[in-house]
């Protein structure tokens, strides 16, 4: 069955002073290119309420949360609990938006047969991150709060790093500092 990308974009972004998901980099918001790297599948958002607009015009599905404060494995949950049981999921990040098409699919292709599989760079995992069906059973367990990594590293499940150095598997916007540090990065990458 078809992955279903969940990219979860419900963080207040209080050191970005707003919504820093619609800022642009490289002449479009952030959230819209990590709609582009996974259009190719089935896509939910998980988000603050005034993103619905925004993500709906982009043709995803959306979902809010209005307790971001409960962390990234609530919005995770959100979304679990609405997509189609028995298909995996692939989460990414709305504030990592130089992940690419070419990264998810890799990460597709190599999760064949695993429960979790994720970028991996200096033993530091990445996104995006699968989650088999098996791997989905435990997501209603998991603690609430900014926890993911316990998924990825759970013992009991079959676990597959994919070593990368794309960029766009660690590079998230947190401040204005590294969002200007990756708006240069983007423009000179256009240029070359």
């Amino acid at each position: 069955m078809k992955a279903i990308a969940v990219v979860l974009a419900a963080g207040a972004a209080r050191r970005m002073g707003g919504q820093k998901l619609l800022l642009e980099i490289g002449g479009e918001p952030m959230l819209a290119r990590v709609f582009a790297a996974c259009a190719h599948l089935p896509t939910i958002a998980v988000g603050a309420p005034t993103l619905r607009s925004f993500v709906e015009e982009c043709g995803v599905r959306f979902i809010a949360n209005a307790e971001p404060e409960l962390g990234m494995m609530h919005s995770l949950a959100l979304a679990d609990e609405t997509a189609e049981a028995g298909a995996p999921l692939l989460v990414l990040l709305g504030d990592k938006p130089l992940v690419t098409q070419a990264l998810v699919d890799r990460i597709l292709t190599a999760a064949s047969g695993a429960d979790v599989c994720f970028p991996q760079r200096d033993g530091v995992g990445g996104h995006p991150v699968y989650l088999s069906v098996r791997a989905r059973a435990k997501i209603a367990r998991l603690p609430r709060g900014d926890t993911l990594h316990l998924l990825r590293d759970d013992p009991t499940l079959q676990r597959r790093a994919i070593p990368t150095d794309e960029i766009g598997a660690y590079a998230d916007i947190d401040d204005v500092a590294t969002l200007e540090q990756l708006r240069r990065h983007v423009e000179s990458a256009d240029e070359a």
